[in-house]
């Protein structure tokens, strides 16, 4: 269990192993149905992750913290480092963030019983990357994520809405008194993305980026499964920012030359618990009838030069219930600067 502890333990040192060319990365993504003019469903969502740069022993680091280095060391020992073969990457991240989720009719007191619950939730999470070249045009990443956070009052999601609606002139959330109720969350998740990125050269090139995985938990259990198109000029070898998801992160490869591309996106889940909808899961609460498949269509571009990138994605996410009268929409931004 000790050596388990290291990788939460690489994070809160303050490391100096890195280099210009293997830097930290840091991303703040915000979500909002506001975009596209609806404020309901999924009406929010704030994420910041910070992402080491690669640990993996072949990695260039510097020896000028005695604690860091011995973390180090104790990291080279796991199995998943050791064993790996020397042209893999290591990766670890730590994040924090907050969703949250409203009917329609924000304006009324009642129970809007055909509606979704009103629902927050906040979270910490931490994850461990692995990374590997295969051949010219193939890359493979693989995300182990476990999320800790609480879902219900103690998430402060009733009070961020409000503060955020007031200082915005907004029409006033007015149902949070039938939110769902406090309730500790656990969630574990695997994905695995495949990269076919079948040019090196700087000029406009299209390539694509599959992924499957898995989540348990009790705040969502699923399967999932999507695919990835990019298009543009200068694009890097290296796996897109996604949508807020779990084990859904990227790895970033620092370039100093402009890159800027479109793309489209597709993730299907399978959905066998979504506490957001079927409601607390030890407690009676407000609950719904969920859809079992949901997918998630998102076209976007993304700016990227130096240390700098920005990503700009809309997205249409299918019915998640079945009185939802409608597809629902939202918008997202995500910037990201290495150091």
């Amino acid at each position: 269990m000790l050596r388990y502890l290291t990788l939460l333990l690489l994070l809160v040192l303050p490391l100096s192993a890195h280099s210009a060319d293997n830097p930290w990365t840091n991303s703040l993504y915000f979500e909002n149905d506001l975009f596209i003019g609806t404020d309901s469903d999924y009406t929010n969502g704030v994420k910041y992750s910070i992402i080491s740069p690669d640990l993996s022993p072949q990695a260039p680091h510097k020896r000028t913290a005695k604690i860091s280095r011995m973390a180090l060391d104790l990291f080279h020992t796991l199995p998943l480092v050791k064993n790996a073969p020397a042209e893999t990457g290591h990766k670890i991240e730590l994040a924090f963030g907050q969703s949250i989720f409203t009917p329609q009719d924000i304006s009324r007191y009642d129970l809007i019983e055909e509606d979704r619950p009103y629902a927050g939730y906040s979270y910490l999470s931490m994850a461990y990357h692995r990374k590997s070249d295969e051949g010219q045009s193939w890359s493979q990443m693989d995300t182990a994520e476990v999320q800790i956070g609480i879902v219900g009052p103690s998430s402060l999601a009733e009070d961020a809405q409000k503060f955020i609606h007031r200082i915005r002139n907004l029409q006033r959330p007015n149902g949070w008194d039938h939110q769902l109720k406090d309730e500790l969350g656990v969630t574990l998740a695997f994905e695995r993305k495949w990269l076919y990125h079948p040019t090196r050269q700087r000029r406009f090139c299209a390539d694509a980026i599959g992924h499957t995985g898995i989540t348990l938990g009790n705040v969502m259990t699923y399967l999932n499964a999507g695919l990835e198109i990019r298009a543009g000029w200068n694009i890097p070898r290296s796996f897109a920012v996604s949508l807020i998801r779990p084990a859904g992160s990227t790895w970033s490869t620092l370039d100093h030359n402009l890159s800027i591309y479109l793309f489209s996106a597709v993730n299907g889940r399978a959905v066998l618990r979504d506490i957001f909808l079927d409601g607390n899961t030890f407690r009676d609460s407000h609950h719904l009838d969920k859809r079992p498949f949901v997918a998630d269509l998102s076209t976007g571009i993304t700016a990227r030069y130096r240390r700098l990138s920005l990503s700009v994605v809309r997205t249409r996410r299918t019915r998640e219930y079945e009185h939802q009268p409608k597809h629902h929409g939202f918008g997202s931004i995500t910037l990201s600067y290495a150091f």
